[in-house]
């Protein structure tokens, strides 16, 4: 919702008209309206009022885009009869699609909606999708009774149902694609960057962001899996939609306690950016111009303006351009900003490649080791738990005991800054490699030390406990890297593409999935000529994961390295200290 605010004035105790008047500042919160396009009131708009409402709206999502998406190779071998290679394909391409959308959603809402209507709009189609989804699983029973035989039932009812299922799961991929990024986006959005308290709180928020992400899926998967493997897929999509129903209606229900930002500029951020790098490439023979110290002042500038030096051409006007017209410096400085962003990206490509094994290779390590506890069989996909146990865990520690410990030592409102906070992480990260790498080496030595080496189908007499090190440590990794990387995407791009940056962060993680298919392609070609067994062995007796961990170390220890060298030459927006 954006909606402009005239000027507003207030009259002192004496009947004389005091335009902008500090109490004013104070009582309103300046860029912000209420649902009725009046002032935003700080003692009644926004802040913690309204972030519950939020993250509640967030929670409802995540289990029900989460309990579609990680049971669905079950549904797709099972109800619908696939191969697993042709699932396995299909699911894949589903979810590069969907790690993708976010980009487009988070452009749709800052250059055209904003956060709130595009909530809206996104939510009704990821209803929608939910809706097909449970028609879907409920077509055969429908259709049963217009077809005569065995042979034409099955026909005329898995086509049909086939393509509701794919409709579906893209109109729910859809859904997600707007409805991820701009939650959190609006969620922050309620708190003042510029007010010292709720700077605090803002930091804050993106801890029980994820806080109530992990406690969400942590409860709730586990009953929603159960149903759907032991009940009926129809109560296990349908359960889904009824939630994304609910949160939907927990977002209006909060309505007018939310902040909405006002559109400060009419020109596409994106206009404004090719702009500046056009006017400077015009320009590339004129010496670029020294910003005065009135315009480093500006609040809305950083302290980098010498940082690409360059795009300050862009403050002349074009030789020889009819029309053409200079930039103005805060308009270069938005750009530079932005420029400033991509080394930052780049260097965390890493760390969601270790991110992605916990859900592949951690689980056929437990698959092939003892998960018995009395007379019950621990499945080893459920050991992922764990990670988000630890977040649920340590995210309350961090923020109420490490972060105030850390604001005495540093007077930084959030305890440390946000790259800091990704670079702790991201060493946590190359800890867990270390551990996985010791644990699997103990375990092919203990399947050697008992004649194991060509039964991979024998349980290694090794407890499936040695596992949860390197769970754990990937889970507090976690709570450091990715809720820096949250925050830092969000607040570090101008403030009309906030939307757009949660997507960059999104992003990385959708690259970094891909680029560890291509790394375990390219290992295993290259490991497994001539007829050896490679590093990824069906057997695993006969693998060297304990080597691709090695490497993963390795590689982390070199980002790691890259992204230290980027952090500490990176130039914070709003003054903010870097590390």
């Amino acid at each position: 919702m954006t909606i402009p605010v005239a000027t507003t004035a207030v009259t002192s105790s004496f009947g004389s008209p005091e335009a902008e008047t500090p109490l004013l500042a104070k009582l309103t919160v300046d860029g912000a309206v209420d649902y009725k396009g009046r002032p935003a009131i700080r003692s009644n708009h926004g802040r913690w009022r309204s972030a519950f409402f939020i993250i509640g709206v967030e929670m409802g999502e995540r289990i029900a885009y989460y309990g579609i998406a990680s049971n669905l190779i079950t549904y797709l071998t099972g109800s619908l009869g696939q191969s697993t290679a042709t699932a396995a394909e299909n699911i894949n391409v589903w979810s590069g699609v969907a790690s993708l959308l976010p980009l487009l959603g988070g452009l749709v809402a800052d250059s055209f909606l904003g956060c709130y209507r595009t909530i809206i709009v996104s939510s009704l189609i990821y209803i929608m999708g939910l809706g097909l989804l449970t028609l879907s699983a409920i077509w055969p029973s429908l259709n049963s009774t217009k077809c005569h035989s065995t042979n034409q039932e099955a026909s005329c009812s898995s086509q049909i149902q086939l393509i509701i299922f794919i409709f579906a799961l893209y109109l729910v991929a859809i859904g997600q694609g707007g409805h991820k990024p701009c939650v959190q986006a609006f969620g922050a959005d309620q708190f003042d960057g510029h007010d010292p308290e709720e700077c605090k709180e803002k930091s804050s928020f993106f801890n029980w962001w994820y806080f109530g992400y992990c406690t969400a899926l942590l409860l709730a998967l586990p009953v929603l899996f159960y149903i759907q493997d032991n009940l009926n897929w129809a109560f296990g999509f349908g359960i889904p939609c009824l939630l994304m129903t609910a949160a939907l209606v927990v977002f209006l229900f909060g309505s007018w306690t939310y902040r909405y930002n006002i559109r400060v500029q009419e020109k596409s951020p994106f206009m404004r950016f090719g702009q500046v790098f056009a006017t400077a490439v015009r320009n590339w023979r004129t010496p670029p111009p020294a910003l005065g110290d009135e315009e480093k002042d500006q609040r809305t500038l950083t302290n980098g303006s010498e940082q690409f030096r360059f795009l300050n051409k862009a403050l002349l006007t074009p030789d020889n351009s009819k029309g053409g017209r200079a930039c103005s410096v805060t308009e270069v400085e938005e750009a530079k900003a932005a420029l400033r962003l991509f080394p930052i990206w780049a260097t965390s490509f890493v760390y969601t490649i270790v991110f992605a094994q916990t859900s592949t290779f951690f689980t056929k390590q437990g698959a092939t080791m003892d998960r018995s506890i009395s007379n019950f069989v621990i499945p080893s996909a459920s050991l992922q738990s764990f990670i988000g146990l630890f977040i649920v865990v340590f995210v309350p520690i961090y923020d109420r005991i490490i972060v105030p410990v850390a604001q005495s030592l540093t007077g930084n409102p959030s305890g440390i800054t946000m790259l800091q906070r990704i670079g702790v992480g991201m060493f946590i990260s190359i800890i867990s490699m270390i551990v996985a790498a010791l644990v699997e080496s103990n375990r092919l030595k203990t399947a050697s030390e008992h004649g194991l080496i060509d039964l991979p189908g024998a349980t290694v007499p090794m407890s499936i406990w040695w596992l949860i090190p390197q769970y754990a440590l990937c889970g507090i990794a976690d709570a450091f890297t990715v809720v820096g990387l949250q925050e830092f995407f969000y607040d570090q791009v101008p403030n009309e593409l906030r939307s757009v940056g949660l997507s960059l962060y999104l992003s990385i993680f959708g690259i970094g999935s891909l680029l560890s298919s291509f790394l375990v392609s390219i290992i295993s070609e290259a490991t497994s000529r001539g007829g050896k067994d490679g590093w990824f062995a069906d057997n695993l007796n006969r693998a060297h994961l304990d080597y691709f961990y090695w490497l993963l170390a390795g590689l982390s220890a070199l980002e790691l390295a890259l992204f230290i060298y980027f952090a500490k030459s990176y130039i914070y927006n709003r003054k903010i200290a870097a590390i």
